[in-house]
């Protein structure tokens, strides 16, 4: 992999990785007259739930739904600039030009009216786009092997460098598919969001290792991933040093997790072997996803990581994908009991989900 880094117009980072050191040299310059970012994000915390919201009013001006031939992630051509100046790329990473989170936010107050119960803070983090392929009508699932462990090299590469950014606490590599999830544009890409706190989720799962760690002396993720493969009912596919399979519990109609053998803390930390075996591996899970329905699947893929400075020993990466699709034609609304007290209902057994991913026709 070749890494090759630059500006965009508005003094953005945007970087290069290309499959390999034959590719065209990267030295294309963004001719657009882009005025310089100003975004206004700021974090409030909800003093009902301890739980932080971003809030960022200036990403209701960002692009919407565009037609394919005015999309702003596919590579430049002349007379129509884009986010990308090169005429072609393997795999291209950019700061948002809208974001939620982002270094040069202004401060603000302390607290919202002066009231001591309403904490507030700047929404300083950063957010990045990521890219898969130039090519507009593909898939992440239709990569090849070598195209998605260069994914793996730029997101390592990434989630390295934001966990040295001043205030990031946590960051989160993920992808959203499909109009039915909320994508506003349909070329294949992820994001990584750099967080100023740790996320709910990772905290309630970093209190539960901690928990079971000092009960059991053993890491629950583990113990997990044993009882997992012990059971063979509800894994998908394995491989070496990687094991998908349907969570027990788990709350979404399809919904898999890719979990590797040994425990690292996160992306940067997956050796050379791990990362070549994630590749192959899950192509395969996304194929049977995608072959599940006989439609391109609508998803959410999220990076479970530990955060920047706790939870290094106890947290265990692993991948998460699920769907809001419960048939070919029906999506599962987030309705009283799951949007008003996060309690799940899920219409099938993850036994039932784990036998028909199984068997499709990858």
């Amino acid at each position: 992999m070749r890494r090759t880094a630059g500006k965009l117009a508005d003094g953005r980072e945007i970087i290069y990785f290309d499959d390999s050191a034959e590719a065209p040299p990267r030295v294309a310059v963004d001719s657009r007259d882009l005025p310089e970012t100003q975004p206004m994000s700021e974090v409030r915390l909800d003093p009902l739930t301890r739980e932080w919201v971003a809030m960022a009013a200036h990403r209701q001006t960002r692009t919407y739904k565009p037609p394919a031939d005015l999309c702003p992630l596919c590579p430049s051509t002349p007379g129509r600039p884009t986010e990308v100046p090169e005429s072609g790329y393997d795999v291209v990473v950019f700061e948002n030009r809208f974001p939620s989170l982002a270094q040069n936010v202004p401060d603000v107050p302390s607290t919202v009216d002066g009231e001591e119960l309403f904490v507030r803070a700047p929404g300083r983090g950063r957010c990045e786009v990521v890219c898969f392929t130039s090519d507009h009508t593909k898939s992440f699932g239709e990569l090849s092997e070598s195209r998605v462990r260069t994914v793996v090299d730029a997101w390592a590469d990434r989630v390295a460098f934001l966990s040295t950014l001043p205030g990031v606490e946590q960051v989160f590599p993920f992808e959203n598919r499909g109009e039915e999830i909320g994508v506003t544009l349909s070329h294949p890409h992820g994001q990584i969001y750099a967080y100023p706190f740790v996320t709910p989720r990772t905290e309630r799962m970093l209190s539960a290792a901690e928990d079971y760690y000092a009960e059991h002396g053993r890491p629950l993720f583990g113990d997990l991933l044993e009882a997992e493969l012990r059971a063979g009912a509800r894994v998908v596919e394995q491989s070496e040093h990687w094991v998908a399979f349907v969570p027990a519990a788990a709350r979404w109609p399809v919904e898999v997790l890719l979990a590797p053998r040994r425990q690292v803390p996160d992306i940067a930390a997956l050796s050379s072997v791990e990362r070549d075996d994630f590749a192959s591996l899950y192509l395969k899970v996304l194929r049977r996803l995608d072959a599940l329905y006989d439609r391109p699947l609508p998803y959410i893929a999220a990076w479970h990581q530990a955060p920047v400075n706790t939870g290094r020993e106890e947290m265990w990466l692993h991948l998460q994908v699920f769907s809001v699709l419960r048939t070919k034609d029906k999506l599962k609304y987030l309705a009283g009991s799951e949007s008003g007290e996060a309690v799940w209902i899920n219409d099938v057994t993850p036994e039932q989900i784990a036998e028909r991913l199984r068997a499709t026709h990858k």
